[in-house]
């Protein structure tokens, strides 16, 4: 069983060592330093403001803003925010690191080529070691949905354990235009087929960006920029369908909020990051909607468990 991506069913996981890196973040355009560092498990993904002295666990209900990105805040301290979290949870999610702490020195986590690819590079070079815990998966038993406007994203049973994505785009931008992407998650299709998708935005929307105090660090070295019919970037795009990759980067991402695994299969059609978190909210609401398999998920400070006998068999 995949999982949602690789996650090691029979063990947690975590890095070897830390590493680290320096970028600047897409939109305060503020320097910051990441360093990735291996933690004990049950620790889950957690961010640490350095700067702060402050914890915030990488959760769905820390979700604080959603405008262009996800950011995260800590509970009782409305200051100690961490923004754009999406493309590094994704590749943590990708590469099947369970529990690490993300020590930052800033706001933001640095976007450095807007994609995943960076990230899961860091991972790589850490390696990474399983734990003596096992990985818990949250299996979803009934679909959920969640809409607005023509925009909509939906979590149903998966047909087969693991994690299933089929994710559509329509711009009228007519270099990105209407794409639709499906594929089963496994470790090689993420690594293969979505990590190194980039974010992008429209030219004419950089100005009003700016102006509200957003992309200050954003450049054709870390966006796709389309203007109409031309994709601004001098190496143009990784591959022709890259901008609807990107979203279900962003997707995968924002779920890796769950703070397990997720068995399930994903449909989204122009959707974003509010409605990713909306969709994790709405799941998590519906007890019946959801079991824990192999595992437990801390919420709230309670800790859900699935008793060992109700657990389907896996292979």
């Amino acid at each position: 069983m995949d999982g949602f991506l690789p996650i090691d069913l029979r063990r947690r996981k975590t890095l070897k060592t830390a590493i680290g890196c320096v970028g600047v973040g897409l939109h305060s355009g503020r320097r910051v330093s990441l360093t990735l560092r291996p933690a004990t498990a049950g620790t889950g993904i957690l961010f640490r403001r350095s700067d702060l002295g402050i914890d915030i666990p990488a959760r769905f209900d820390r979700v604080v803003d959603t405008r262009l990105c996800t950011a995260l805040v800590a509970e009782g301290a409305p200051h100690a925010r961490i923004g754009t979290v999406e493309h590094v949870m994704a590749a943590l999610a990708g590469a099947g690191v369970t529990d690490a702490i993300l020590e930052l020195d800033g706001a933001e986590v640095p976007i450095l080529d807007g994609s995943a690819a960076p990230f899961l590079f860091l991972i790589d070079c850490a390696g990474t070691i399983s734990l003596d815990a096992p990985a818990p998966v949250i299996e979803v038993l009934r679909p959920i949905r969640v809409e607005e406007k023509d925009a909509f994203v939906e979590l149903q049973p998966a047909h087969v354990p693991g994690f299933e994505a089929t994710m559509s785009i329509d711009f009228p931008s007519t270099a990105i235009g209407s794409q639709t992407v499906q594929m089963r998650l496994t470790p090689a299709a993420f690594r293969a087929g979505v990590a190194d998708a980039r974010t992008f935005t429209l030219a004419e929307e950089i100005a009003r960006l700016r102006a509200a105090g957003l992309a200050q660090g954003g450049s054709l070295e870390n966006a796709i920029v389309v203007d109409g019919p031309l994709v601004l970037n001098p190496g143009g795009l990784r591959r022709p369908d890259e901008f609807v990759r990107h979203k279900l980067l962003d997707v995968v991402g924002d779920l890796a909020l769950a703070g397990a695994a997720l068995s399930a299969r994903f449909v989204g059609h122009r959707s974003g990051h509010a409605l990713n978190n909306k969709l994790l909210r709405a799941l998590f609401a519906e007890r019946a909607a959801w079991r824990m398999v192999d595992g437990e998920l801390p919420m709230d400070g309670v800790a859900t468990r699935l008793p060992a006998a109700a657990a389907p068999a896996m292979a």
